[in-house]
């Protein structure tokens, strides 16, 4: 495979010696590329069309926010945009996400994943400057059912069948009265989270990354691990992460956010 001829100049000039992969892990609307070459560091290049739902310049925002947070995560190398399509390249992380870590068992994972999660919780969430409180997701949710890019297709078992217009409905009238604020990753599903030899490398896909009630994690946490490892392991993820009895309704509101994302 070449690269597309899309691509820009000054990117290209880049990455000559590199060759790249189709990375067809996640749910990302952008596509993306894993890029080596001999002697040169592996890379992650990332595509996506131009538009007001791009995610790419959040993406670069997060991941140069949180590296000046002291979290690990992908080096932002370049940013491009010709107005049609955005690009984003990163470096790669050592070691492999925790939905493929096959070394390591579920048990370790889960643990894993828990850690890290607490370690993002724990920032100050006045040092955050990007506001993903229920206000705000609430509006970019209509949004985008309203441009028609929510994929009925795609829903949970449990709500396929349904209109996104109805699930937008529940909502509104399920919204929780508070919310219990921390610095979430977004999309906290176990190919988001990177380990190397044991340890947690650092976060990916931060393109959501943002204050919000810590169930946004914490409901698509338990969603990710009952749906690779099975729901016997959603209770150890909750001990190692120190909330044992969290708010099923909560759990229940945030997976319902995210079939609108």
């Amino acid at each position: 495979m070449t690269f597309p001829k899309t691509l820009p100049a000054a990117l290209g000039e880049r990455l000559t010696g590199y060759r790249f992969e189709r990375d067809a892990l996640g749910r990302s609307a952008a596509s993306v590329f894993r890029l080596e070459g001999e002697g040169l560091p592996a890379l992650y290049l990332k595509v996506e069309a131009a538009g007001p739902f791009g995610e790419l310049a959040d993406e670069a925002a997060r991941l140069s926010w949180l590296k000046a947070a002291g979290l690990p995560c992908p080096d932002v190398i370049a940013r491009e945009s010709d107005g049609k399509r955005n690009w984003l390249l990163i470096g790669a992380l050592p070691g492999t996400d925790l939905a493929s870590a096959s070394a390591l068992t579920p048990l370790t994972r889960v643990e894993l994943l828990a850690a890290a999660l607490s370690a993002l919780h724990d920032l100050p969430i006045a040092s955050c400057p990007f506001d993903h409180r229920l206000e705000k997701r609430l509006s970019v949710a209509k949004a985008r059912m309203q441009a028609g890019i929510v994929d009925e297709e795609d829903f949970d078992a449990a709500r396929l069948g349904k209109s996104a217009a109805a699930l937008f409905a529940d909502l509104m009238r399920l919204r929780p009265g508070n919310e219990d604020l921390v610095v979430t990753h977004g999309d906290a599903c176990l190919p988001n989270f990177v380990a190397s030899d044991g340890q947690f490398s650092g976060y990916i896909d931060c393109s959501r990354l943002g204050v919000a009630d810590r169930h946004q994690d914490l409901a698509l946490a338990c969603r990710s691990i009952a749906s690779n490892f099975g729901v016997a392991l959603i209770q150890p993820f909750l001990d190692r992460y120190g909330l044992p009895a969290p708010d099923p309704e909560k759990l229940h509101y945030f997976q319902l956010l995210d079939e609108f994302f």
